[in-house]
Parts: structure tokens; C-alpha cells; sequence
């Protein structure tokens, strides 16, 4: 069985509700709820000591796309990352979790807020079956270290797909 991504929140090629949008506190022109999406993932492969999750818009305006929200060292016993469990204040990671910063700046989810008339953008949101337990990374590392650690330590992983436009 293959590993995959399913969410409450969103369907595949579906748009992203407002729920999951931006909050107007980042200054982006958007004021949406900012929850992540509830996401479950089934069918790790064998091995899997621990997963991460991440959600990557290619569409963005900056030649290297835009980093949503990271999270690593999620321990092979859990399966689903609730409503909201990218905030850093509500408590919901599953213990040993750990969000790392995003293209915003800091850690925790950064919902979608593209360009005004700059069309659908696509939001991946993927999940990673790792090999190891943790990740040599903290809450300061950028995406990019942790998209480096995923290249070399990733058994399987599946993406699922919201859009968004203004």
C-alpha cells in the first residue's frame, strides 16, 4: 500500500477555504483564518521512524516559490496533524513535533496569500515517511536545510494539492 494524503479541510484541486488563508496580522492584504488544514496520511512504508510535512506554493512571484509551513520529527505513532496544529499557540502538534521557519520568517503555518490577480496558485501539501527519528534542524532552520535533510533521509511521501487566487 502507498503512502497517502487525505484532509477534512480540502479535496485534491480543490480551492483552500478561507478558513486556511492568510490573517491580515501578516500584512499581506488577506484576512482569512490562517488554520492549517487537518491532514491524515495511511500506508507508511516499513522503516518509517518519524514524518514531516510541508506546504509549498511553486507559484509564488520570487524565482524559488514560498514556504507555507514545516514540520518535522512528527513520531511514526501519529497519522493526522488536526485543524490549527500549525499554530504555535493552540497546542495541537503531536508531542516531539517540531515546526521550523517558513519563508514568513518564523515557524507555524502561513496560509495562502498570493498576488492580487496573479491567478490559482497551487499549495502542496506533501508528507514525508522518514527514515530517522529527528532531523539535525531547529525552529530557526530554513526550508530549504530541511528540504535537503528530506532529500537524503525519504522513504515515500504523497502530496495533496489546494488552490488559491485573488
Amino acid at each position: 500500500m502507498a503512502l497517502r494524503l487525505t484532509s477534512n479541510s480540502f479535496k485534491e484541486g480543490a480551492t483552500l477555504a478561507n478558513e486556511q488563508v492568510l490573517s491580515a496580522d501578516y500584512g499581506f492584504g488577506t484576512s482569512g483564518g490562517n488554520k492549517s488544514p487537518q491532514l491524515a496520511w495511511s500506508g507508511a512504508p516499513a522503516g518509517t521512524k518519524s514524518f514531516a510535512v510541508h506546504c509549498f506554493d511553486p507559484d509564488a512571484p520570487t524565482g524559488s516559490g514560498f514556504w507555507h509551513w514545516v514540520v518535522v520529527n512528527i513520531p511514526a505513532n501519529v497519522s493526522e496533524l488536526k485543524l490549527d496544529a500549525g499554530n504555535p499557540k493552540s497546542g495541537l502538534l503531536p508531542k516531539g513535533a517540531l515546526q521550523t521557519r517558513t519563508d514568513f520568517g518564523k515557524a507555524g503555518y502561513g496560509g495562502p496569500a498570493p498576488p492580487p490577480g496573479h491567478g490559482a496558485h497551487r499549495y502542496q501539501f506533501t508528507v514525508f515517511a522518514v527514515k530517522e527519528e529527528t532531523l539535525p534542524v531547529n525552529a530557526d532552520t530554513s526550508a530549504a536545510v530541511v528540504g535537503f535533510h528530506l532529500h537524503f533521509n525519504t522513504l515515500e511521501k504523497a502530496t495533496l494539492t489546494g488552490k488559491y487566487q485573488r
